[in-house]
């Protein structure tokens, strides 16, 4: 059924507690699981005014510790006999996760959901940009209880 599976990371502890389902789940369905991590470069004034070579290193840099961690979190794969490989790319999360999907022609993302606090509820999430986005299945695993933000009413009042 699924033969990819696509694992988008970013770094945290919260994204990397879905490891486990997903772990049992490629073992249930003999799939391999491509782990992947998106390091983003915003452009900035300083960013544009950086010479090239620092640029150029700086990203170098970006991509040795994305091997770096990705191959630690795949210790856990290779313990289970799971397959996998890592990926790292350079952009924005969202857009790199569902090309990604979609050029390598993934069977299903699998990724973490987690809030960022109340900003996320006014500028929504990497997960819930996926998830619109993706033209492969996704499945979201909650790692978080969801916080509904307070109303100024709910709030107490100030000693």
């Amino acid at each position: 059924m699924f033969n990819k599976i696509l694992v988008p990371l970013d770094g945290s502890k919260m994204a990397e507690k879905i490891l486990p389902k997903v772990i049992e789940f490629a073992k249930t369905s003999n799939a391999k699981v491509v782990l992947l991590h998106v390091f983003y470069a915003p452009v900035t004034a300083i960013a544009a005014q950086m010479p090239p070579k620092l640029e150029e290193k700086a990203e170098a840099s970006e991509i040795a510790q994305c091997a770096g961690y990705l191959g630690e979190v795949g210790k856990q794969f290779q313990a289970k006999g799971v397959p996998f490989e890592v990926q790292c790319l350079k952009g924005l999360p969202a857009r790199e996760i569902v090309a990604f999907a979609d050029e390598k022609k993934m069977d299903l993302i699998a990724m973490a959901t987690h809030g960022k606090g109340e900003v996320a509820w006014t500028l929504g999430s990497t997960a819930e940009k996926v998830v619109t986005h993706a033209t492969v299945p996704v499945l979201l695993f909650r790692v978080l209880e969801p916080r509904v933000p307070l109303l100024k009413a709910d709030v107490p009042p100030m000693p």
